[in-house]
């Protein structure tokens, strides 16, 4: 009786958002998920050959990065900041439209941003480099 007691004023304290918080889905198929998806996509392949030479990783905020250009002449290194720039800011777009679909709307950005990064993390592939917690590049196992 006392848990049951307990448990009820806990939950009278929450906030109201807290209550009603459905779990995110990282999977909604809204009109600007599915663009923003579809861009990715696309550009999937060109990134890959980058990924493989360990030009660029993925950060542990779910962006990615040139992290070493420094055998790459000037038209390649152009190609892979620009792809760089346009692959981050679709990452942060299907970060805000995942949120904008879900109750609490951006409120849940960071939640979004979490599951994400989780997401990218386990489909980057073995031996492409991957940010660490501290901030340091390590090739993924």
């Amino acid at each position: 009786m006392k848990r049951l007691a307990l448990t009820l004023l806990a939950c009278l304290t929450l906030p109201m958002e807290a209550m009603s918080a459905e779990p995110i889905n990282l999977d909604i198929a809204t009109p600007p998920v599915i663009i923003t998806r579809h861009a990715l996509t696309q550009r999937q392949s060109r990134l890959e050959r980058f990924y493989k030479a360990g030009i660029i990783g993925l950060r542990n905020d779910g962006m990615i990065q040139v992290r070493d250009s420094s055998h790459l002449k000037l038209v390649q290194r152009q190609i892979a900041e620009k792809l760089v720039d346009h692959e981050n800011n679709d990452r942060k777009s299907l970060i805000f439209a995942i949120a904008e679909s879900h109750e609490g709307k951006q409120a849940r950005q960071d939640e979004v941003r979490a599951g994400l990064v989780k997401r990218w993390q386990e489909h980057f592939q073995s031996g492409w480099w991957i940010q660490d917690a501290q901030g340091n590049w390590i090739k993924k196992p």
